[in-house]
């Protein structure tokens, strides 16, 4: 698969040539759900808890006689049924994360490169460098570029002054390449590669 590289001027700078074991799969629906549920439920901080009856600092004096009353036989008020006890079956402090094979997150993330391939929603880009930090000066090039939404994967370090330029633009996401992950991939709707971010993937991959 080739594909145009453009500069952040949006200049022709060549092509290249895409690996279609990356690039080329037909993507599956249900790959990239396993993964972004693994990815969500992984980040839940988990630290939601409520009280229960052994938590309720109540009196444990029997609330009423055990015979006679007619009513059920209770012996403490710290009970579920009664207001201020504990609550029964509540959620308690754990954590949400489960596995997922490292071949299944390993081929979402090839569907994911593949799903923008196919959608004509990936741009390559020769490289992501500024000379100064103006955050007005990148929105202008992103315009060009039609870049209004999009995660931007630059090598193994972005630039600083590209970083600090694009950090305060609304919906444009920028990460390393080795922080790509399939939910931001699908949370925007372009993707962005440097040719570096590129040669790592394919690297990444053989």
């Amino acid at each position: 698969m080739k594909l145009d590289v453009t500069t952040l001027e949006g200049a022709k700078a060549g092509s290249v040539d895409l690996n279609e074991a990356i690039f080329g799969l037909e993507p599956r629906a249900d790959l990239l759900a396993r993964c972004v549920r693994w990815q969500l439920a992984k980040r839940q901080a988990g630290t939601h808890a409520v009280k229960n009856r052994s938590d309720i600092d109540r009196t444990t004096k029997k609330v009423y006689k055990q015979k006679g009353t007619g009513s059920a036989r209770h012996g403490a008020a710290s009970a579920p049924q009664f207001r201020g006890g504990g609550r029964a079956f509540g959620p308690q402090v754990r954590s949400h994360a489960h596995d997922l094979p490292k071949k299944v997150r390993a081929l979402a993330l090839k569907h994911a490169l593949s799903s923008k391939a196919k959608d004509a929603s990936l741009v390559v880009i020769d490289d992501v460098t500024l000379s100064e930090p103006k955050t007005k000066a990148l929105v202008e090039r992103f315009g060009k570029l039609g870049l209004g939404n999009a995660l931007i994967i630059g090598g193994a370090e972005i630039e600083t002054n590209f970083q600090r330029a694009a950090r305060n633009i609304p919906n444009i996401d920028v990460l390393p390449v080795q922080g790509i992950n399939v939910y931001d991939i699908l949370r925007r709707e372009k993707l962005v590669l440097t040719k570096s971010a590129v040669d790592a993937l394919e690297a990444r991959f053989k």
